[in-house]
């Protein structure tokens, strides 16, 4: 089979933020960071270490994911360009040639059933999994939007829908992704789940895997540039979730208030925790309360609550 794969290269300082994107496209990110490589490792490893990586600049860094011959590479380069431009992040994008016998059967053994909280269970589409001492089960097929269960900080959010969201609760899932989260809110319990990205082919993929959950009847999936499509349903929305990243939940913080009743909680992920002050001062100013603050390797969520008027 014929891969392409995608190349951006970025300065050492936006690899993180550029990691976090290019994850929420595919979780099989390959990284090249070559700043710890010390110029005097030849004397001691000889012909051990290339004269590339030796001679590499420094002060770059690069994150690469592999694109299928069936999939269009133009939406995934035009989801990055967005989403790049909002970040501030200047990027180089590459595509690069590469052909991969038997990849497409070969990465399936690295997606298993996950435990993400303590009821939910990602399950990838293709295996054969029994629901156990009530797990609710959640099915998905990994593709090109994010969230397939496997990331720290859709876990870290999925734990705190179980936790925080009551059975009945209309809820506001933005930069959806894959749909996972708002799958998982449907699965325990949300009356409504109005589900809302940016990017065109992650809502097309949310609603395919809204579909092959059944939970089509109670999340409706739509396109919006942050807030603004948005339809707030009469008295505001009970819960309302944001894995994204730091920068985007920033500047959605003037606004999400008003789509919020009083007492909402508001659970926002995809924050480093090098950012987690930003996201907290932001929050704070637009009269939210930090609730609960949960880490998993360098990233965190952070659960708030709508203060009453």
């Amino acid at each position: 089979m014929e891969w392409t794969q995608l190349k951006v290269t970025v300065n050492i300082e936006k690899l993180d933020e550029t990691a976090a994107v290019m994850g929420m496209l595919d979780n099989g990110l390959m990284i090249e960071d070559y700043s710890d490589i010390e110029t005097n490792l030849k004397t001691v490893y000889g012909d051990l270490i290339d004269e590339s990586i030796l001679n590499a600049d420094k002060s770059l860094a690069s994150v690469s994911i592999y694109v299928p011959e069936e999939k269009n590479y133009n939406d995934y380069i035009a989801f990055l360009k967005e989403r790049f431009e909002a970040l501030s992040i200047d990027a180089k994008i590459e595509l690069i040639g590469l052909d991969e016998e038997e990849w497409s059967t070969a990465w399936k053994k690295y997606y298993k059933p996950i435990n993400v909280s303590d009821r939910l269970v990602i399950v990838p589409m293709w295996e054969d999994y029994e629901a156990k001492n009530g797990e609710v089960i959640v099915k998905m097929d990994p593709g090109m939007a994010f969230g397939t269960g496997t990331h720290e900080t859709t876990r870290l959010v999925a734990g705190l829908i179980e936790k925080y969201m009551k059975v009945g609760d209309c809820v506001l899932d933005v930069g959806t992704g894959s749909g996972i989260l708002s799958i998982c809110a449907a699965k325990l319990g949300a009356s409504r789940c109005a589900a809302y990205d940016i990017d065109p082919v992650a809502v097309r993929v949310a609603c395919e895997n809204c579909e092959k959950n059944g939970c089509s009847d109670i999340i409706k999936c739509g396109v919006s540039d942050l807030l603004k499509d948005v339809e707030v349903p009469v008295g505001g929305f009970d819960f309302a979730v944001a894995n994204i990243v730091a920068d985007i939940i920033i500047r959605l913080s003037p606004d999400i208030g008003a789509c919020l009743k009083d007492g909402a909680f508001y659970i926002t992920s995809g924050i480093i925790e090098e950012r987690e002050q930003d996201v907290l001062d932001a929050m704070k100013n637009e009269g939210f309360a930090p609730v609960e603050t949960v880490r998993e390797n360098g990233w965190c969520a952070i659960v708030f609550q709508k203060k009453n008027k």
